[in-house]
């Protein structure tokens, strides 16, 4: 049924799952609310199991980096968004090279 998917498309599922569970990490509050734990680490399952179906398919490393790199831009952007941390011109900058350096390794692994 995977084989049916989309390769980047179980990518992104992936990443957004990650993204979810790691900000939603805060909420466990040092993981002394179990249904929040139980929730946060059923993500990082989730996601790790859709990142090994991915990395059958593509190569590991870019796979890794662009998991790694949009996981880290999202997350820093809902950190902003959603629990209102600050904004400065090094974060922005950081991020922007995040999403520069994962779009020329997503460029690379077609070429």
């Amino acid at each position: 049924m995977l084989a049916l998917i989309p390769t980047w498309l179980l990518l992104g599922v992936a990443i957004l799952v990650e993204v979810v569970s790691t900000s939603s990490i805060k909420l466990t509050e040092g993981f002394t609310r179990p249904l929040m734990t139980l929730l946060v680490l059923c993500g990082y399952g989730c996601s790790l199991w859709l990142l090994s179906q991915v990395v059958q398919r593509l190569e590991v490393g870019i796979v890794y980096a662009i998991w790694c790199g949009v996981g880290m831009a999202a997350v820093a952007l809902v950190g902003v968004l959603v629990f209102g941390e600050s904004v400065s011109l090094a974060k922005t900058a950081g991020i922007v090279l995040i999403v520069a350096g994962t779009i020329l390794l997503s460029l690379a692994s077609k070429g």
